[in-house]
């Protein structure tokens, strides 16, 4: 069973890769981990179809599912996210929209969120809040 102790952005990295594998993506995706006690819950929720960042209604929608999963689910959860999508591993303007929104959902319901992750063709890599513009 996969249940590493995910307390530092370098764990969590290596969780990802873990979950991700090294292979390709067909879709874009966004991949969320809701983390309880320093340990994943058992299931990952795909968005599938992510290829643009989310508009303010889906932002908000976004914001009130997370806001929901901490008051209902799991309280005092922590949030992770990945994009995942085809091509090379360089990071686009698209990749940092998709990272300043799920962002902006997390804080907007008050959740703590983890570094943002990217998952392209054999890469993994963090997008940190400031490297997508975020203070």
């Amino acid at each position: 069973m996969f249940e590493p102790v995910l307390t530092t952005q370098t764990q969590l990295e290596h969780a990802w890769r873990e979950l991700m594998g090294p292979w390709s993506f067909g879709r874009h995706s966004v991949w969320m981990m809701l983390i309880v006690d320093d340990r994943p819950l058992p299931q990952l929720t795909e968005i599938d179809e992510a290829v643009h960042p989310p508009d303010a209604e889906h932002l908000d929608g976004l914001a009130e599912l997370l806001l929901m999963l901490h008051r209902e689910v799991a309280p005092g959860l922590r949030v992770a996210f990945l994009r995942s999508r085809p091509g090379k591993d360089s990071v686009t303007d698209t990749d940092r929209a998709w990272a300043t929104s799920l962002y902006a959902a997390a804080r907007r319901a008050g959740v703590p969120c983890e570094v943002v992750h990217l998952a392209t063709r054999g890469a993994i890599r963090p997008l940190p809040a400031d490297v997508v513009g975020i203070r």
